[in-house]
């Protein structure tokens, strides 16, 4: 009697492969832990996890780390020129005041 033997495609991932697509895709983890004590809620907490790449972050309309000011120097300048600015207002309203 012939031998027989069952071939299985075997698809090896690394870890790096899996990561690339994690990125690629993006992935999210959500989950939500409530503490209750005699049916009254004393703590509720909402756990929110996405992980993508920036590219795709950017394509979801994700890119708070752009504003963020501990993130970007960017985000300091526009900073000071909005306090720039809100200081010039401030004068310029002082002066229309004073000049009515």
């Amino acid at each position: 009697m012939p031998e027989s033997r069952m071939t299985h495609p075997v698809e090896a991932s690394t870890l790096a492969d899996i990561l690339e697509r994690v990125l690629d895709k993006g992935i999210v983890i959500a989950g939500d832990i409530t503490i209750s004590l005699v049916g009254v809620e004393l703590l509720n907490i909402k756990l929110r996890l996405l992980v993508a790449s920036v590219d795709k972050a950017m394509e979801m309309g994700i890119n708070w780390w752009e504003s963020d000011p501990y993130l970007s120097t960017r985000a300091h300048q526009l900073d000071d020129e909005n306090h720039a600015l809100r200081e010039r207002l401030d004068r310029l309203e002082a002066r229309l005041e004073a000049a009515t």
